[in-house]
């Protein structure tokens, strides 16, 4: 969230957010995509997954251990520049709105419109990622490609450069929901907890407002998240319209022949990260941000 302390320029919000991002990032992930991609009711067999701990062991004794880290140089690769411009974006749409609407504090309106901007901002940077990981980490796709850069080639080559782009605008939706909960929370809860008098008592405070922001960010865009997933993983085919193309008719589509249900498909996951790990980012990018802000004022600068 953007700092109601002295502003930094925007390189040390973005140092800032690349290194709250790979502080919080983990490998939790594989699994969630696994279940979104799973269509249709659940069924027996080795490819149909009940929950997690069945998607990881089945996973694990059917494929290997190994199998668990396929496709994690992406999400690796992509957390430092997908935090660091969350947290850039945010200070400066901030900034933005509060000229634009004559402001001169941040609102619950305006820190909900902010987070929404930035997550817009950020889905740009994500998308390629995402859709890397994705294709890699299905089990229908294990033997087509060899690795990252595999894909990349593959999919430029087979369905065209703007290919690394399919998804965008289910991204842009998932992303808006997420940083609108996640931003809007944090400065709700701020106004509600009483104010810290120390700086274990700030970090307690991050850590309380950060997850609750994660956690309600996280059961906002799920289901868009579901949909992104499964739009990513199908390849484009010349005069076929792709049964999943468009966000919302795709959460449609999977509401009414899977039920409600499936558009939370990897949500104990994904929350179980993204809930906590919305407090670390919070406390991690508050952290660095003082940092440089003592580095500074050292410097008399």
């Amino acid at each position: 969230m953007a700092s109601e302390k002295a502003p930094l320029p925007f390189v040390y919000t973005f140092m800032a957010g690349a290194i709250a991002g790979v502080s919080e990032a983990t490998h939790i992930d594989f699994g969630h995509t696994r279940v979104q991609l799973q269509t249709g009711k659940a069924a027996a067999g080795a490819d149909t997954y009940n929950g997690m701990f069945d998607c990881f062991s089945k996973i694990i004794r059917n494929e290997g251990f190994s199998r668990l880290y396929r496709g994690i140089t992406a999400p690796i690769l992509m957390e430092a520049p997908k935090r660091a411009t969350k947290f850039a974006a945010n200070d400066k749409w901030g900034k933005f709105y509060r000229e634009l609407f004559g402001q001169t504090q941040m609102t619950q309106s305006l820190s909900v419109l902010t987070g929404a901007s930035a997550g817009a901002t950020e889905s740009f940077v994500v998308v390629p990622f995402e859709l890397v990981k994705i294709r890699l980490q299905d089990k229908a796709s294990a033997g087509r490609y060899n690795g990252m850069i595999d894909v990349v080639v593959k999919t430029v080559r087979n369905e065209g450069i703007l290919a690394m782009y399919n998804g965008l605008e289910s991204t842009l939706w998932r992303h808006i929901l997420w940083n609108a909960g996640y931003f809007g929370c944090i400065f709700q809860v701020r106004q509600l907890i009483p104010k810290a008098e120390t700086k274990q008592g700030q970090m307690t405070n991050d850590i309380i407002a950060g997850s609750v922001g994660g956690t309600v960010g996280t059961i906002l865009n799920t289901p868009m998240d579901v949909v992104k997933s499964r739009i990513q993983n199908t390849v484009k085919v010349a005069g076929q319209t792709p049964k999943y193309n468009w966000a919302w008719p795709g959460v449609a589509t999977i509401a009414k022949e899977e039920g409600f249900g499936a558009l939370y498909k990897g949500f104990v996951p994904k929350v179980l990260r993204l809930g906590p790990g919305g407090g670390i980012l919070l406390v991690v990018y508050t952290g660095v941000m003082d940092f440089f802000r003592n580095m500074r004022e050292a410097k008399g600068l």
